[in-house]
């Protein structure tokens, strides 16, 4: 698979999004595995997760130890980077909530340590902003995880452009990746994505389909892509990632999956190569 670049990382240009694997409407363990699995076959090397994606109070961290089972039964296993998140946390109940205190930041980077079974996490990002802690705190958390090696390289998701350059500047030049929503249905985060691109820091768009509940009708909401795709013979949802790389440079979409199946079509899309016409046609759907 073609790859691109996450700091000094080289990964796959398709990732692996876990969350599908672990809330609501989750498969069993064994086809969550095969999931896994197939995406390593695949030539997938970038996975992405965070200690929220649970559904019960009493199982924070499942979507981790979910993919750090299957990566050691794996041959490919250790060649993947992990990408984690903390600061956002799910009660049980089925609301989110947050906290970006240090503190508490430091305490969950040392769970999801345990959890992912490493003695130093690939890729850990502040997971959300905190609007009870200012944003240089819990960044300057990240940074302390990062200057202490318990964490390789650092990232920050669902941010602005100002907590970008100010992200950047507290881990001193060393913010590798932004994670933010982006697909057919959500552009907002464009202004985001060209700041990466000037910056060189990868963009990581997440639901890149439109979400869990959305992903299914991504052709019949967006005529385009479903025009684009039966002229390729493809999925629209191939269509869709292809459109993400085409964005940018610095773009590793990571598609959620729970099926082999799906993930075998999302890796596909590395390869679709898209003319200059329908692009523009996908940018205006």
């Amino acid at each position: 698979m073609k790859t691109r670049r996450i700091g000094t990382a080289e990964v796959s240009s398709i990732g692996l999004g876990g969350m599908p694997m672990s809330i609501e409407g989750r498969p069993d363990e064994a086809r969550s595995v095969a999931t896994i699995h197939a995406a390593l076959d695949a030539g997938v090397t970038f996975i992405d997760t965070a200690d929220a994606y649970h559904r019960f109070a009493d199982e924070v961290g499942h979507n981790e130890s979910l993919i750090a089972k299957a990566l050691a039964g794996h041959e490919r296993g250790s060649e993947v980077l992990v990408a984690t998140k903390g600061g956002h946390l799910r009660p049980g109940d089925g609301s989110w909530t947050l906290n970006g205190s240090p503190a508490y930041l430091k305490s969950a980077c040392e769970a999801s340590l345990r959890r992912l079974g490493v003695e130093a996490i690939g890729l850990y990002q502040f997971h959300r902003p905190d609007p009870s802690v200012p944003y240089e705190e819990s960044v300057g958390a990240i940074r302390d995880l990062l200057d202490e090696g318990k964490i390789l390289q650092a990232g920050i998701s669902n941010a602005n452009p100002e907590q970008i350059r100010t992200a950047n500047e507290i881990l001193g030049g060393r913010l590798v990746s932004v994670q933010n929503q982006f697909s057919p249905a959500f552009r907002s985060s464009e202004p985001e994505l060209d700041l990466c691109t000037e910056l060189g820091i990868a963009f990581l768009p997440w639901s890149p389909f439109g979400g869990i509940k959305n992903a299914g009708a991504l052709g019949s909401r967006f005529a385009p892509f479903a025009e684009v795709a039966k002229a390729h013979d493809v999925s629209p949802h191939q269509v869709a990632l292809a459109w993400l790389l085409a964005k940018s440079p610095v773009t590793v979409p990571i598609p959620g999956a729970s099926r082999p199946e799906s993930i075998r079509d999302s890796v596909r899309a590395a390869d679709l190569e898209l003319t200059a016409e329908e692009l523009e046609r996908l940018d205006a759907a």
